[in-house]
């Protein structure tokens, strides 16, 4: 599976800092230094919908973390998953009568166009579930051979005891654990499982659905979570540097996916930082597929919304927090666009490498965009209001906020 198309990075003077950032696992702020090479592994869609904003907040933050590392001259091995195989999946081509293969084509397509209208840097590798089939099963068939796995009716699941960190990413009890589980794709309330929290590993063959050989397993289909271990193990390696996705992935996925890995390797952390951006509401209740409240960047964009005000609406809120879509937070980015652009269509300006500064400082610190929005916005308002000198003063300022915010003027 191919990614979507990198928009080019301009090059700042100086150097960035380091990063910190909130850890989910630990609850609370890390300093991330990683390598010559920063290693980042983010959950992506499960495609039998439309890019939606909640997406694009999630992806957004990551493409932050991205930004501030290059920054520091670190290269990047970036890794993201589709989950092109999966119940919603299968459900919503059996509802509207279309080939399962041919809706996750359709919206993987549109989820790029997405991405690049949105000027995300794309992973190094993107992989499907589906194209993952040949290095899951071996992982799984270890996990059951080293007595961390078992059947159960033909399906094959992971037990949590198996790993003594389980627990240790989401820091959630039992009790919530196990509510989760049920609202969250998990089957707790299956007879016969050794703990109503271990995940399928390996769902047997069904009839009228896709499935795939699965060696000793008998045929039929991943789960969710080894779906990911088996591609951040490949490309990654344990103890990559950042773990990301949605706040809703820290349990179950994030949790199991951690657990799987730990017990295949024996090795501890799957992950050094676990981070979670927080999830869009719309109309009081969070934006989500099963609800059907959904604002689309595509439709945004065929609104003939500037996908760069898009972009400058979600950096307009911290990337952890919970936040509403509404059509002010559209129209605040739309006119605070116009007003950066404005600044830096004239000749010549008023010094702004103290700006450099501030936005790298703002987003090394827990990637705090509206405090980079801010600088930038007192940057544009001297400029707007003061007869300058310095004519490179316009262009830093677009390389900046090109390079660290991903917004084009």
């Amino acid at each position: 599976m191919h990614a979507w198309p990198a928009s080019e990075v301009p090059a700042l003077p100086g150097k960035g800092r380091d990063l910190q950032i909130h850890d989910t696992a630990t609850q609370g702020t890390i300093t991330l230094a990683p390598g010559p090479v920063a290693r980042i592994y983010v959950c992506g869609i499960t495609p039998y919908d439309a890019t939606h904003i909640g997406h694009a907040a999630t992806y957004n933050a990551f493409d932050l973390v991205q930004r501030v590392w290059l920054d520091t001259k670190r290269q990047i091995h970036y890794v993201q998953n589709v989950t092109d195989v999966d119940d919603p999946l299968l459900e919503r081509a059996l509802r509207d009568n279309q080939d399962w293969t041919e809706l996750a084509e359709r919206e993987t397509a549109l989820f790029r166009e997405d991405m690049t209208a949105l000027r995300m840097l794309p992973p190094q590798h993107y992989i499907g579930a589906v194209e993952a089939i040949p290095g899951i099963v071996p992982l799984v068939e270890r996990l059951r051979d080293a007595g961390a796995a078992y059947e159960l009716d033909g399906d094959t699941y992971f037990s949590v005891e198996a790993d003594p960190h389980f627990g240790g990413v989401s820091n959630l009890d039992a009790e919530a654990m196990r509510l989760l589980s049920a609202e969250r794709g998990g089957d707790p309330d299956r007879p016969g499982k050794k703990n109503p929290l271990d995940p399928m590993l390996w769902m047997a063959a069904r009839p009228g659905e896709p499935s795939w050989d699965g060696g000793s397993l008998g045929r039929g289909r991943p789960g969710w979570h080894i779906e990911c271990v088996a591609i951040a193990l490949d490309h990654l390696g344990m103890g990559f540097d950042i773990q990301g996705g949605g706040s809703d992935l820290a349990f179950p996925h994030h949790e199991m996916g951690a657990s799987h890995a730990q017990a295949l390797t024996g090795e501890f952390p799957m992950a050094k930082a676990y981070v979670h951006a927080g999830m869009v509401a719309l109309h009081g209740e969070k934006m989500s597929k099963s609800k059907g409240n959904l604002v689309f960047v595509s439709a945004l964009r065929r609104s003939g919304v500037d996908p760069a005000a898009i972009r400058l609406a979600l950096l307009s809120h911290h990337y952890r927090a919970d936040w509403e879509w509404t059509d002010e937070v559209l129209a605040e980015a739309v006119a605070r666009l116009e007003r950066w652009r404005a600044a830096v269509s004239r000749p010549d300006g008023i010094p702004a490498d103290a700006l450099v500064e501030e936005v790298r400082e703002a987003l090394a610190n827990d990637l705090d965009a509206p405090a980079a929005l801010a600088a930038v916005d007192r940057w544009v308002e001297r400029q707007i209001a003061t007869d300058g000198d310095d004519e490179s003063a316009p262009g830093l300022v677009s390389r900046t906020v090109d390079a660290l915010l991903g917004v084009a003027l």
